[in-house]
């Protein structure tokens, strides 16, 4: 095995995520576009290999002409015949299977190494005659009002297109449907399915979009309704409002590429008109991701600013409770010092000794209470002076 072969070999034992059932298994495939069942006298593990193939067939001027049950089928098929081109669909499949279609097709080291780790960023790169796109596809969620985000990979060589599917998303089956059922534009050759593939991709957005919006318009309710849970919603949208415009961004790079070879690579006029009408819808759904990021993060600074003035209101309601308190607490304070005053004198002149100043003095008893009225009318003016009663 060369070198290169080993490095994807390795490379492809890092984890990456992969669905499981119930029962602890692999999740089932996606049902095929067409039968795909192996042979029954293919050996084990060729059966097992096969099982990743949704699709594969071979199309001459745009008509379906075998529907191969093996990859084997479709690489016999397909050299030295002009107008003719493969297209294999691919979900998940095993390194084997790839660096074998590597092999066949002369696929760069670097691009299979991609496909075979997965989670890449959205690019298209050429090696030599051969493109290799990698696209992020993404779909809205309504029961948990979240977005998935799927992974696929396309190879587009002069005479075949090898897409690798690392998600349920997007449905190629629907997209080789529409292409079979127009086969002046399936007779384009690969471009053409390369274009129909940007075309579903680009297209599933939109949903996408509008379930965003829907989003971002109840949190603008909640924010301004007080929900408190309202901080960790707006977080968790902007995650997925980020995420998607790691999808959406790098694909107007894609599209400027692919219309800057138009001329050097003889792409068709007709073809070329498609590829433009992509590029439109996906520079709408980049500037909407764009503008749903800000108006998160200005959602997200009225929140803090409607928070902080909640805050303040609560403490200054319990500022004015506090200041009400204490003018409460003056208040008994200054009672309760008036009522000592009288209490104090009554105290000492009730004390029993029979040597006491003023004990027997004829005048004694009204000049306490004079006394006890001196003090308490003191008291009381030099307290409602300070504002205590």
């Amino acid at each position: 095995m060369s070198d290169w072969r080993v490095r994807a070999v390795r490379a492809s034992k890092r984890p990456f995520s992969r669905p499981v059932a119930p029962s602890g298994g692999a999740a089932p495939l996606p049902a095929p576009e067409h039968s795909m069942d192996p042979r029954p006298d293919q050996p084990a593990e060729q059966v097992s290999l096969e099982r990743s193939v949704v699709d594969a067939a071979v199309y001459r001027d745009g008509h379906r002409v075998q529907s191969s049950a093996t990859l084997a089928d479709v690489y016999r098929e397909l050299p030295g015949k002009p107008g003719t081109m493969a297209w294999i669909g691919l979900y998940r499949p095993a390194e084997a299977q790839l660096l074998e279609a590597a092999e066949r097709f002369n696929l760069h080291e670097l691009a299979v190494e991609d496909a075979i780790v997965a989670h890449q960023r959205p690019k298209l790169e050429r090696y030599g005659d051969t493109l290799f796109v990698v696209l992020r596809a993404a779909r809205y969620l309504d029961d948990v009002e979240e977005v998935d985000f799927g992974e696929i990979h396309l190879f587009v060589g002069p005479d075949f297109v090898l897409t690798v599917r690392h998600s349920q998303a997007p449905d190629l089956s629907a997209v080789r449907r529409r292409l079979e059922a127009d086969p002046d534009l399936l007779a384009l050759g690969p471009e053409a399915v390369l274009y129909a593939v940007l075309d579903a991709v680009v297209d599933g957005y939109a949903p996408v979009i509008a379930g965003l919006q829907h989003d971002i318009d109840e949190i603008e309710t909640e924010v301004f309704g007080g929900d408190p849970q309202v901080s960790r919603r707006i977080y968790e949208l902007s995650r997925e409002v980020i995420e998607f415009q790691r999808a959406t961004r790098p694909l107007l790079e894609i599209m400027k590429s692919l219309e800057a070879g138009f001329g050097k690579y003889g792409t068709d006029e007709e073809l070329q008109r498609y590829l433009r009408d992509v590029a439109d819808h996906a520079t709408y759904a980049a500037e909407r991701v764009d503008g749903f990021r800000q108006m998160l993060q200005n959602i997200l600074t009225v929140n803090a600013t409607l928070v902080s003035q909640r805050q303040n209101e609560e403490m200054k309601q319990l500022a004015e409770a506090g200041h009400a308190q204490n003018d409460e607490i003056k208040k008994i304070s200054s009672w309760a010092a008036i009522l000592f005053a009288p209490t104090l004198i009554g105290t000492v002149y009730g004390m029993n000794f029979d040597e006491m100043p003023e004990l027997h003095w004829a005048f004694g008893y009204p000049f306490a209470i004079a006394l006890m009225a001196l003090v308490c009318t003191s008291l009381y003016l030099i307290f409602k002076r300070r504002d205590w009663l």
